[in-house]
């Protein structure tokens, strides 16, 4: 309670300091030695006194009045690196101003509210202020009060003003450097035995055999063995796609029903790592979330992603015809997967796999959330 009024007087006013407590104890008594005594000289200390605590309660609220905040735009980071936070106090009045204290109230997920001292900054010049926030998982954090405080010029009494400057910081999720991805290198393989047309027509290298070639990997396709290339280097060279991916339209989608914290998190970060995996390709990748609908932007992808929350609200349905890869922790949603998609499946450490998810003719990869991230999104599919 005694908190709260303090810093009511704070915020509105100005409240006593500790010294100013103790000053104002030793003034009482001087003046109550006075009338006691009728001694002049115990009048002037007490007089003294109060009026030294007049003039710094005055004081420390106009030296607040004239200052202005500004916050610079803070650049997006991936989950891991530091956000870049810059505040700048301009003060445009005649006189420099000293010993204040700033704190930037960030969000309670995010971290504590960071506090910094500033020592004096001079007339009419600003005082720029950055520090290094760290990041842990991905996310849009929204903040906007900061608050200016002193206890100028004698520390006797506290002043702070509140201002809102809107601050929007973005984590992007982390992106997991892939060599290879069979679950996106699969994708359309039924459409190619069958003969159908694929999209856009391959682009083929401009120079050089080997720019469409590649080392065979566990798994690739044996009829997309250049074997006359493998002759030549003595070990099996791969077309890059050829076949499979030229014009490809790749949609990843994420289930947006119940999930558990951590299995949604990797899926965000499955998603964004086989996007730039697939963008690396030189494929056609988009993504689908239920509150964006299918969006192909690289900013856009990375903001959705930062944004998506499990049971988000269906705005745009799920596309049904066009192959997708899906990413679920619900394997009752198969049945409703386009034809010639593909599926990722997190699932309870203490729940066995279903017969159902074994056997289903669609490919996919079921994913531990023992094993890491990275090297199941590598591995062959089942």
């Amino acid at each position: 309670m005694i908190r709260r009024i303090g810093y009511w007087l704070e915020s509105r006013f100005c409240a006593p300091a500790y010294g100013g407590l103790v000053l104002a104890g030793i003034s009482i008594c001087f003046f109550g030695a006075a009338m006691n005594t009728m001694a002049g000289w115990l009048y002037v200390i007490s007089g003294l006194s109060f009026a030294l605590l007049g003039y710094t309660a005055f004081l420390s609220p106009k030296t607040l009045k004239g200052l202005q905040l500004q916050r610079k735009m803070i650049h997006p980071v991936t989950a891991g690196d530091d956000l870049t936070v810059e505040l700048e106090i301009l003060n445009p009045t005649k006189k420099p101003v000293s010993l204040l204290q700033i704190e930037d109230k960030l969000p309670f997920i995010l971290d504590k509210p960071q506090l910094h001292p500033i020592e004096t900054i001079s007339a009419q010049t600003s005082y720029s202020w950055v520090y290094y926030q760290p990041t842990e998982r991905r996310g849009i954090y929204r903040w906007q009060n900061v608050e200016l405080a002193t206890a100028a010029p004698l520390g006797l009494f506290w002043s702070r003003r509140q201002r809102q400057l809107n601050a929007i910081a973005i984590v992007y999720p982390k992106v997991l450097p892939l060599k290879s991805c069979p679950l996106v290198d699969d994708m359309g393989r039924e459409d190619s035995s069958k003969g159908q047309p694929r999209g856009n027509p391959l682009q083929t290298a401009s120079e050089g055999l080997t720019r469409s070639l590649r080392p065979y990997r566990i798994g690739d396709p044996l009829r997309l063995i250049h074997w006359r290339s493998s002759a030549r280097y003595g070990d099996l060279r791969v077309r890059e796609l050829e076949m499979l991916t030229s014009g490809q339209e790749i949609i990843i989608a994420i289930d947006n029903g119940e999930w558990e914290e951590n299995n949604f998190e990797a899926a965000v970060i499955a998603a964004a790592s086989m996007y730039f995996y697939a963008q690396k390709q030189q494929m056609q990748v988009q993504l689908w979330t239920a509150s964006t609908g299918v969006i192909s932007r690289k900013r856009d992808v990375l903001e959705a992603l930062a944004a998506i929350n499990p049971q988000d609200e269906v705005i745009k349905p799920q596309p049904t015809d066009k192959p997708l890869i899906w990413l679920t922790q619900n394997p009752a949603t198969f049945s409703s997967l386009p034809y010639s998609s593909r599926w990722m499946l997190w699932q309870n450490i203490s729940s066995s796999r279903p017969q159902a998810v074994i056997n289903r003719d669609t490919p996919g990869i079921v994913i531990d959330s023992e094993q890491p991230l990275q090297s199941l999104l590598q591995q062959p599919l089942n």
